[in-house]
């Protein structure tokens, strides 16, 4: 790689000012604007108390300028998934002040604005010292996957051979392409990918993540492009855009955050002309190991990172690793990972579920992996997920996404019927009192910003009531299929994917079918209330406007924004095409 991290910000002030460092709402921002906003940041933390700052910002060139200039002012920089109020809470136990776009409450630093183009000669930065490879500068968390967030301390070390080591194997594909996300800068594999690693490799990166398909198949066909995403984007990219400039610029697709079913990968193919680089690994570990899917159906192993060694714990079948990218550690320096291995050839490995998914109900130890894959083998599942609930008695319950065949009969026969049937599957691996006692039925899976499918967010599936939580009445899907984009103190942005085949469709209008109003404000009620806190009973609707129809098969964007003191929330639908409906809901207490 061109230039270490240690050495970065050196870099970016020696290149071109007017070189194009990333693209901003469609406009290029040079290298002398980003090394500007860095040394502003920098300013700002100047003789700031404490070592340790919390920071957010949505916008990733801003995002990494106050990055780089927080580490070259000394501080070690928390990232945290959204700016909720229990993120903030549980933030402010760890760290000395916020940076960027959190709660005016909690006096966020901010540097004075830049100045405007042409507003007279840029003055002379002065070169900053090489930052010390040694030092803690960031705190990430896991994933929340499996359980509670954790925070993991990383050293400018780690980060930079993990950089190192992904320019040596993917970088000569990659040359003279723009880097195009999906996905949030705000956790480790969005950072590497969408931010470090191009702002090393002189490649620019969108300052904005893509929020909407028609706007990312725009997007890939200006220019050359490596596109980094998540499975659980790249599952739904929609068959019916015109995805043909994207093949023809391309280089690579990049995904990680859990693995990407075959059929998934070769429909990328199809659609995008390219067959997604998977990046397994994890908060701890860093990355470990990649692979592409191939047509004959034999690429299901994990090829290992040039400088990770790996191999199996004896006692439980575990992936252990050792590489440059991981933290100080005793002994032989080998960490050990929840997942279990076993050796394919040509030095891989293939995955074969979590070592740490055992769990004990009633005395009994149970496997959720086993239960998984036992109702995943059913012509009834589309997806599972087995968790043990918060209760006293810890309790498992089952999150199922039923297939086209589990709608129609859980139509005809109802849940409770349902429920007896995914249970009986569950006879062989589990003794009666340790089955699931509770079922849910969403048309898809919850994920967050980062595509993940966490523990909280199925935990509060089970209690929670609202859109895309109750099991669909008939074999025709009532609600979206959602994907949460961002979150933050006061308001949420999801995107939904309205089904072809939407019960409320019929009728309206035969040959013609819309979305009615009357279910996009049905929607808009439930969310306000799975994400707010709101008083009980909805009052009335203020400022009601629908633009533009919303018709079958539409990814539109839903964005709430809750007004606490007024007990109301301020919502639009939109898309690539424009607004569609937007409305003030307000709630009263009894």
């Amino acid at each position: 790689m061109s230039d270490h991290l240690s050495h970065l910000a050196a870099a970016l002030a020696a290149r071109d000012p007017d070189g194009v460092a990333g693209w901003r709402a469609g406009m290029p921002v040079g290298y002398g604007e980003l090394a500007a906003r860095l040394h502003a940041w920098r300013g700002a933390l100047a003789g700031s108390a404490g070592r340790h700052y919390a920071l957010y910002i949505e916008d990733s060139l801003e995002f990494a300028a106050a990055l780089l200039g927080a580490w070259h002012a000394g501080k070690t920089v928390w990232l945290t998934a959204d700016a909720l109020p229990a993120s903030c809470a549980a933030l402010a136990q760890h760290v000395d002040g916020f940076l960027g776009e959190f709660p005016a409450a909690l006096a966020p630093i901010q540097p004075a604005a830049a100045p405007a183009a042409g507003s007279g000669a840029q003055p002379a930065l002065p070169q900053l010292p090489p930052l010390d490879a040694a030092a803690d500068v960031l705190v990430v968390h896991t994933s929340g996957s499996s359980g509670a967030p954790q925070a993991i301390p990383k050293r400018l070390s780690q980060l930079s051979s993990e950089l190192s080591v992904l320019e040596r194997m993917f970088g000569a594909q990659l040359r003279g392409a723009s880097v195009l996300a999906t996905v949030s800068h705000q956790h480790i594999y969005g950072l590497l990918f969408k931010v470090l690693w191009p702002l090393c490799a002189a490649r620019p990166l969108h300052a904005a993540s893509a929020a909407y398909p028609e706007q990312l198949a725009e997007l890939l066909a200006l220019r050359p492009a490596v596109l980094v995403s998540s499975p659980a984007q790249l599952a739904r990219l929609p068959a019916h855009l015109d995805w043909r400039g994207a093949r023809a610029q391309l280089r690579a697709v990049y995904s990680s955050g859990g693995p990407l079913p075959e059929e998934a990968a070769h429909a990328c193919a199809c659609l995008l002309g390219t067959v997604p680089m998977e990046v397994y690994g994890s908060s701890e570990s860093g990355g470990v190991a990649w692979r592409q899917r191939s047509a004959a159906g034999d690429s299901a192993a994990w090829q290992p990172f040039l400088n990770v060694a790996w191999r199996i714990a004896a006692d439980d079948g575990a992936l252990e690793v050792r590489s440059p990218h991981l933290p100080p550690l005793p002994g032989e320096g080998w960490l050990a990972l929840a997942d279990r291995v076993a050796a394919a050839d040509g030095g891989r490995f293939v995955l074969l579920g979590r070592a740490d998914r055992i769990v004990k109900v009633a005395e009994k130890r149970i496997s959720l992996d086993a239960l998984e894959r036992a109702l995943s083998q059913s012509p009834l599942v589309a997806q599972a997920r087995v968790l043990q609930d918060d209760s006293a008695r810890g309790q498992l319950a089952g999150v199922v996404v039923l297939s086209e065949a589990g709608r129609a009969q859980l139509a005809a026969g109802g849940k409770l019927a349902m429920n007896r049937a995914l249970r009986a599957l569950l006879v062989p691996f589990a003794e009666a009192v340790a089955l699931p006692r509770r079922w849910r039925y969403p048309a898809t899976l919850p994920v967050n910003a980062q595509g993940k499918t966490t523990h909280a967010a199925l935990l509060e599936l089970l209690t929670a009531a609202g859109p895309g939580h109750a099991a669909p009445a008939g074999a025709r899907p009532r609600e979206p299929q959602l994907r949460e984009l961002d979150r933050s103190a006061g308001s949420v942005a999801l995107e939904l994917t309205v089904p072809a085949d939407l019960l409320y469709f019929d009728g309206h209008f035969p040959n013609a079918p819309v979305l009615p109003g009357v279910a996009q404000l049905d929607w808009a009620i439930g969310y306000c209330r799975r994400y707010f806190d709101l008083p009980a009973v909805f009052r009335e609707v203020a400022a009601l406007k629908f633009q533009q129809v919303i018709r079958p098969g539409a990814v539109v964007r839903l964005e709430l924004q809750h007004d606490a003191a007024k007990g109301s929330v301020q919502f639009r639908y939109l898309s690539a095409a424009g607004q569609h409906a937007s409305g003030r809901i307000l709630f009263v207490t009894p």
